[in-house]
């Protein structure tokens, strides 16, 4: 059994300052045309099934808008 992650943006928390997109490794995060209430483009994670868990987008964000969800993946 192997671990699934998933990045849940908070997008009304989001500023789209970008810096989540700079920070993956895998380039798993991009900017997309979705405004939120606040008028902030917001990134779209654009290849959740790649994601490693490793959290530098989390980590990177000043608004605290990220979080990894893990999940137990059955192989089969």
């Amino acid at each position: 059994m192997e671990k699934q992650f998933h990045v849940r943006v908070d997008l009304e928390r989001c500023k789209g300052c970008e810096l989540c997109i700079d920070a993956c490794p895998h380039d798993l995060l991009v900017m997309s045309k979705r405004i939120n209430s606040k008028g902030y483009r917001v990134p779209d994670n654009h290849a959740d099934e790649q994601c490693v868990g490793c959290r530098q987008c989390v980590d990177m964000c000043p608004e605290a808008a990220i979080e990894i969800d893990k999940e137990d993946k059955i192989d089969g």
